[in-house]
Formats: structure tokens, C-alpha cells, sequence
């Protein structure tokens, strides 16, 4: 791993853990563009296959609680709308890069930025949830990303896939942005940001987790002589 790739790493870990610190510089140097800063990570985290690695969760809670600060320039209902449109956005392209390139970019020998084992878990996802996983799809970091991408490959038919995509967004976007705004400025949660932000990318992760573990025993059993 080069040296910017590590730089680039340690930057958005930092920006990860510190985001409501991040979010209210962004605040101060920027104003009203803050909102489209906030719509244009939503919409790559949500996009485009390359970036599943932005902050999602995190920063719909984040945003909603700078938005809750007295004085604030942010409004809770123009960042639900801003991150609903982003959400559903983001969703539509990836399908649409789906269903034109299909599974042609993992073609290619497994490199950082195409994982073929993401594509092979969220088709496990729909396997399992059918229509649905578009929807539980949006609170799970990496599977939200890919999600939308295998449907447009072939899982779904695109009148059925954005009713789904407008529920979830309309769903995880509520939830967490919501939710930033009405606990965000409690004092334990203020006190313990960090550790809350934390908590919400662990629990995020856990589903595909227990998944990846229950395909491993069940590979396992299924081998001769095991």
C-alpha cells in the first residue's frame, strides 16, 4: 500500500471518528455549500461501486445533529429532502450501471477497487430477501453500495426496483438523519459522540458479518469428510 493511499486512509478514518467536528468546520467555511458537499458524498456513497467506503450512516446522524445546534445554518427537513433525493439518486444510477456493464467490471483480477466477494455477498442478499434487500440494503455499509448495482444486473426489473428504492431512502434517511436531530444534543450523547458513531458503523456491519459466517459453516459442513 503507497504512501497516499495510507494517507488517504488515515484522513477519512479521521473523518469518520470526528465527523460532527468535521462537519461543523465545513459549516463555517462554507455556509449554504455544505449542502451540496453533504448531497454529493450520499450520492457516491450510495452511486457509485468504487466508493463504498464513504460514511453513510454516520453522517445522517452527524448532519442531523449539527442541524439540531442553536444558531445553526443547517434545516433538518431541507437535509432530509437533500439526502432523500441524494439516496434515491444515487440508487438509480447504480442500477443503471448495472444493467449497461453488468458483471464486466468484475471481469477483471480482484483489485481494491472492484471486490468480487462484495458482488457475490449481495447476491447472496437477494437470494435470501428477494425485492427487500434494496430496503435492508440501505443500512448496511458496502451491501447498500452493491445492492442497487446486482439488481440492475438482472435481480430486478427497474419499475419494481424504485418503489423499493424510494422506501428505503425514505426509511434510512429518516431514521438516522432524524435521529441526529431530536438525541443528537443530549449530553451523553454529545459526550460520547465518537464511541455512538462507533456503535452505529459496528452494528451496521454485523448483518453481512453473521451471514459471511453462516456461508463459512455451511460450506464447511458441506465438505466431504467434515
Amino acid at each position: 500500500m503507497d504512501y497516499s493511499l495510507t494517507s488517504l486512509l488515515t484522513s477519512l478514518v479521521d473523518f469518520i471518528l470526528h465527523i460532527d467536528t468535521h462537519l461543523q468546520l465545513l459549516a463555517s467555511q462554507y455556509g449554504f455549500w455544505l449542502y451540496a458537499i453533504l448531497f454529493v458524498i450520499i450520492f457516491c456513497e450510495t452511486g457509485l461501486v468504487v466508493t463504498p467506503f464513504l460514511p453513510g450512516d454516520s453522517l445522517l446522524f452527524a448532519a442531523g445533529s449539527l442541524a439540531s445546534m442553536p444558531g445553526s445554518s443547517l434545516d433538518p427537513h431541507l437535509l432530509f429532502v437533500l439526502f432523500f433525493s441524494a439516496a434515491v439518486l444515487g440508487d438509480t444510477v447504480n442500477y443503471q450501471i448495472g444493467h449497461k456493464l453488468g458483471p464486466k467490471v468484475f471481469s477483471y483480477e480482484k483489485s481494491r477497487l472492484f471486490n468480487p466477494e462484495h458482488l457475490v455477498t449481495t447476491n447472496h442478499f437477494f437470494h435470501k430477501y428477494g425485492g427487500k434487500t434494496i430496503i435492508i440494503a440501505r443500512f448496511i455499509p458496502i451491501i447498500r453500495t452493491f445492492a442497487p448495482f446486482v439488481a440492475g444486473i438482472g435481480a430486478m426489473r427497474y419499475s419494481r426496483f424504485i418503489l423499493f428504492n424510494l422506501a428505503g431512502a425514505a426509511l434510512w434517511v429518516g431514521l438516522f438523519s432524524y435521529s441526529g436531530y431530536f438525541f443528537g444534543q443530549l449530553p451523553f450523547v454529545q459526550q460520547n459522540f465518537k464511541f455512538l458513531i462507533l456503535a452505529i458503523i459496528a452494528i451496521s456491519f454485523m448483518p453481512p458479518v453473521i451471514e459471511y459466517l453462516k456461508h463459512l459453516i455451511g460450506r464447511k459442513q458441506d465438505t466431504p469428510g467434515c
